[in-house]
């Protein structure tokens, strides 16, 4: 089963209709059917790894003064509760009752699967880890591809939403394109150690396209759980707004198509 990084962006694009949501519309066309989907989410952070294991996961909506059609999506897709079990039976990891499939979940998969009939659940990101043991979760996990489980990175590679310009909808800053760049070529040339030390591209470059790194980790997951056999494509690249990047990354040998915006 490949393995898919997705930049999510704006809530709003869970209901809007443009170049991103047409191509991430058109991949599940590409991508074998999964029994299940595995979430790595920017947007469920914890005091330790926990994977959700509900049955039936609620449609979470995790933020605030969007317009009001956003706020009445459902995402109605079962749980995966066995595949939740098989990861927790990892002491590391402990299973949650409670969450339900936050925005940077639905988001992609209303688009993906918009019948919401996968089974979906996630797997938090640990706050107390390292990028290199973030990675390490990330390779731990790739059993779930053999069973025929979706591993999907929901992040973006480059967010700030501080530097936002919203008089660029789809331009760039510099330092954008320089971070997105370095993890473009890492990813190329399989370098899984760069990507887990960020930090030796230069503090400041960092610090800037990531104020918090929390949407930048589901990427470490994502490659962890590929091989230098999996092939590499972008069926997605661009930016929003000078400060966000919506690059889409597809691991494995699949018939993918890209797309430059």
């Amino acid at each position: 089963m490949p393995v898919l990084f997705v930049g999510h962006g704006s809530p709003m694009n869970a209901i809007e209709h443009n170049a991103f949501t047409e191509v991430l519309s058109g991949l599940s066309a590409r991508l074998p059917r999964p029994k299940a989907v595995c979430v790595v989410s920017a947007h469920w952070v914890t005091s330790g790894a926990q994977v959700m294991a509900s049955a039936h996961p609620r449609t979470i909506h995790d933020f605030y003064g969007f317009p009001q059609p956003l706020y009445e999506v459902q995402y109605p897709a079962p749980g995966s509760p066995s595949e939740a079990e098989k990861l927790a039976s990892n002491p590391a990891i402990l299973p949650d009752e409670t969450w339900g499939l936050d925005h940077g979940s639905w988001s992609v998969l209303r688009h993906l699967y918009p019948k919401a009939d996968i089974p979906a659940f996630q797997l938090s990101l640990d706050e107390r880890r390292s990028f290199k043991e973030h990675l390490e979760l990330g390779r731990e996990i790739e059993a779930l591809r053999e069973r025929g489980v979706l591993i999907l990175g929901s992040g973006n590679i480059v967010h700030n939403l501080q530097r936002i310009d919203w008089n660029n909808p789809s331009g760039a800053y510099d330092w954008a394109v320089e971070f997105d760049s370095k993890v473009k070529n890492a990813v190329e040339s399989r370098n899984a150690e760069a990507l887990a030390e960020p930090q030796k591209w230069g503090d400041a470059l960092l610090a800037t396209a990531h104020p918090s790194v929390e949407h930048y980790l589901p990427l470490l997951y994502c490659m962890g759980s590929t091989g230098k056999g999996d092939a590499v494509s972008y069926p997605y690249e661009g930016f929003d707004f000078g400060s966000i990047s919506m690059r889409m990354i597809l691991f494995g040998n699949t018939d993918s198509v890209h797309l430059q915006t």
